[in-house]
């Protein structure tokens, strides 16, 4: 089938069957109406309803080349620099109606599945069937509309009790068995956001720096449905309400985060894209440039974010008329100089865009690493900036229910702001409560802080870019031993 209707994903994810614990308790019943994954759901409804909308189909989807069929932008494997602008336009149309706040929206992981399928021939030296695995799993993704979540990280726990013991008391994940229908696995994984709102997971776990004599049990990659035998999730506690008014922000684009766990799961030997060889772990994952390309798709969602913070504190300024004030002009600008900055990154990483080698096109990779270094920083400060506007006036909101009861008259005289009526004013201070001082803001902003990884991580992607370019270097010996200069 081509692009999906936002009730065919919810059928899916209501059909599944994999044991999801919340709070100590089976879910049961349909996920789309359980509180911790109803708004997210709805959201994404929203999302791929809108590839099938007649006025923004074209800037959407393209053909398939397997049947002609539309499918999304977002799978597009770019061979041009117009590709890399007609992704970043499909996906900044996804990116403005969430705002920025679904960090997995489904572009992220079809970038990523895209990014892997670029790559895909450099598994043709371990095995033919690698590759072709991965080639027709991206096929089969792209054609489906696969709703895709992901697992990399593992428990602490697997660093300190023995990752490199390859026994089956070994906490790492791994696999415990190799059969005529496929290999049995066994561990678990930390962090695998929306792995409960979505159709099939993508395994990819770091493996252990330790030589193996024969092949590595750590070191796999694979993709399955989520509910196949011996695969459960575990949730955290959500942060979602029902209210838009109370919880405008959790109660739309909460995404929640599950520990996933493989017990002796069986994968299908078509369903894997390596196993074993320790040296094509790593290599893979750099050869795909999945960090490149899905940077490019996040820088979308942080200008559409920032955007919409800006909107916020604007509207802020103006209900507290504050606009004029010097120390507000110079918060503001602060915030307008990192959207601007977000701006030109993306224009210089299409326009600088480099042949990976392939066949196939790259943004430039400097831009993207220089906004995963700025946009950690910058966030928070957007935040604080939030909070010091806001001062004691984010902490004392009422909520929706006060304005049906009898006090609603005195809210009316007391609460309404410049140009603005009380429940206006009121619905705005409710979102700001939730972004600067709720569990859904707090969440984000340390999902912000470390996207792509801690600081040390994200900064030695970019100076590694730099490493072996002299150009700077020169120019400055240049002018030194230069004395007509």
């Amino acid at each position: 089938m081509p692009v999906k209707s936002g009730k065919q994903y919810m059928e899916r994810i209501n059909a599944q069957t994999v044991p999801c614990w919340y709070k100590g308790e089976l879910i049961t019943g349909k996920r789309s109406e359980h509180l911790a994954f109803k708004g997210l759901m709805e959201t994404q409804a929203q999302l791929y309803d809108m590839q099938s909308n007649p006025q923004l189909a074209g800037q959407m989807t393209y053909e398939s080349p397997a049947d002609g069929k539309p499918v999304g932008l977002s799978f597009l494997p770019p061979t041009t620099v117009d590709d890399l602008r007609r992704r970043r336009e499909a996906m900044s149309i996804w990116s403005g109606t969430h705002h920025g706040f679904l960090g997995r929206s489904p572009d992220y992981m079809n970038t990523a599945i895209m990014a892997f399928y670029t790559a895909a021939d450099m598994l043709t030296e371990l095995s033919p069937q690698y590759a072709e695995n991965l080639k027709n799993y991206y096929a089969f993704c792209r054609d489906n509309d696969i709703t895709l979540s992901h697992a990399f990280i593992q428990p602490h726990a697997s660093k300190i009790s023995g990752q490199m013991d390859a026994t089956e008391d070994a906490i790492a994940a791994k696999v415990v068995e190799q059969t005529q229908d496929g290999l049995i696995i066994s561990g678990a994984f930390m962090m695998a956001t929306q792995g409960a709102t979505s159709d099939e997971i993508f395994v990819y776990p770091s493996p252990s720096p330790a030589p193996f004599d024969d092949e590595n049990p750590f070191a796999f990659a694979f993709a399955v449905p989520n509910d196949l035998p011996g695969i459960s999730l575990i949730c955290r506690d959500t942060y979602a309400a029902e209210s838009r008014f109370n919880y405008p922000l959790s109660s739309r684009y909460e995404e929640m985060d599950n520990i996933v766990i493989f017990d002796h799961v069986l994968v299908p030997h078509d369903r894997i894209f390596f196993a074993g060889n320790e040296e094509m772990s790593s290599r893979l994952f750099s050869g795909s440039n999945f960090h490149i390309h899905a940077g490019h798709q996040v820088l979308c969602r942080y200008i559409a974010k920032t955007e919409f913070i800006l909107g916020t504190l604007q509207l802020l300024t103006d209900t507290l008329d504050l606009a004029s004030e010097a120390h507000v002009v110079e918060k503001t600008a602060r915030v307008l100089a990192g959207l601007e900055s977000l701006k030109a990154i993306a224009v210089a990483a299409e326009v600088r865009a480099i042949p990976d080698g392939r066949g196939f096109i790259l943004p430039a990779p400097q831009p993207l690493m220089a906004a995963n270094i700025l946009y950690p920083k910058l966030y928070p400060e957007m935040i604080e900036i939030m909070q010091l506007l806001a001062s004691s006036g984010m902490i004392m909101v009422p909520q929706e229910e006060e304005f049906g009861s009898n006090v609603a008259g005195h809210l009316d005289t007391y609460l309404k702001g410049n140009d603005q009526a009380a429940h206006q004013r009121t619905a705005l201070f409710r979102l700001i409560w939730e972004l600067g001082a709720g569990s859904f803001g707090g969440r984000q902003t340390q999902f912000e802080r470390f996207f792509f990884g801690n600081t040390i991580t994200v900064s030695n992607r970019l100076y590694s870019t730099y490493s072996g370019d002299k150009t700077y270097r020169q120019r400055v010996n240049e002018f030194l031993t230069d004395k007509n200069k």
